[in-house]
């Protein structure tokens, strides 16, 4: 099945996403990001409205995933490994790793994670040691979309639900 459904937590509507809207260093870069998974989005959405002190809101879309992937180039990650590790280090130092790609998909690096990424960055541990820290934790999933035209063309707002 290429359409699968989708979220996005925040405190507004978003029927129309944005690619280039949000922050820049971020897991996956400066783009759209969606989860698959419902409980996270409600998640995100109750977080940001308590430092925003707004409604949390939750926005579903359809995405056609399988026509996205193959018209951009992707790149997913399936678990907290080393690739994945890299590319997060990258894009937190600000080097940039998602610029080319149009689809990002892979774990979280929820504070949970982030402790161990930051405990590297700052000289404390190392990447073996984080690794090891980091095998201990399933990943949960996030979409980072960074190409509006296909996000215009495959994401499809299918309603928003205050919480």
């Amino acid at each position: 099945m290429n359409e699968i459904l989708v979220y996005h937590g925040g405190t507004q509507e978003v029927s129309q996403p944005l690619c280039k809207f949000g922050r820049l260093h971020l897991d996956f870069g400066q783009g759209f990001y969606i989860t698959d998974r419902r409980e996270q989005a409600i998640e995100w959405a109750f977080r940001m409205a308590r430092n925003r002190k707004e409604h949390p809101i939750l926005n579903s879309y359809w995405l056609n995933r399988g026509d996205f992937i193959k018209e951009g180039r992707s790149l997913s990650f399936t678990s907290y490994d080393e690739k994945w590790f890299d590319f997060i280090v990258a894009s937190r130092m600000g080097l940039a790793p998602s610029i080319g790609y149009d689809y990002i998909e892979g774990g979280v690096a929820n504070d949970r994670i982030i402790d161990s990424i930051n405990l590297y960055l700052q000289g404390f541990i190392t990447k073996r040691m984080a690794l090891q820290r980091l095998s201990e934790h399933q990943p949960n999933n996030q979409i980072c979309l960074l190409n509006q035209h296909l996000t215009d063309k495959y994401l499809m707002f299918d309603g928003k639900e205050q919480l």
